[in-house]
């Protein structure tokens, strides 16, 4: 939870209370507000983040590690045997130029991919936090509604056998 949320809830919870309101209306007040939503729900993506985050999940996954060995294979073993006249001889130059370039693009991309995942993390447990937050204070009014209800129900009890 930022410090501007908290401000925001601290002010709510101070105006309720200076409208004098009874602890019954401010939970339902709390029950009322909704603080589950879906991070999933992309707002703004543009079309870098949407690159990016393609980009990092073919690049890690088995698909991408087996067409590119497979890539490299093709190279060497035709650059090796295949060609009479290689076009790339044997200390492979231009593929380790190919490997640097790439490597240059992909590795940029993929911590963008990697920050916006963690900026989904921290939404997510800030939205966690919310709703523990929410239920503690529910779940300990209704524990202090149980007491009540248990002292009345003792009160009522005494009176009864007083009666007898």
């Amino acid at each position: 939870m930022t410090k501007n949320e908290k401000h925001l809830l601290a002010r709510k919870i101070i105006k309720l209370t200076n409208e004098e309101i009874d602890d019954e209306h401010f939970i339902h007040q709390l029950l009322a507000e909704s603080t589950l939503y879906n991070i999933y729900e992309e707002e703004d993506v543009t079309f870098g983040q949407k690159a990016a985050d393609k980009l990092a999940s073919f690049a890690g996954s088995w698909a991408f590690v087996i067409s590119f060995a497979l890539f490299l294979a093709v190279w060497i073993t035709a650059n090796l045997r295949l060609l009479k006249q290689p076009f790339d001889p044997y200390p492979f130059i231009l593929l380790n130029l190919i490997l640097s370039c790439i490597s240059a693009l992909q590795a940029p991309l993929i911590m963008m991919s990697q920050n916006r995942q963690e900026e989904k993390d921290r939404k997510r447990s800030e939205g966690d936090y919310k709703i523990n937050l929410k239920s503690e204070i529910i779940i300990e009014d209704m524990h202090y509604k149980l007491d009540a209800i248990i002292a009345r129900q003792s009160e009522i009890l005494k009176y009864l056998s007083e009666i007898k």
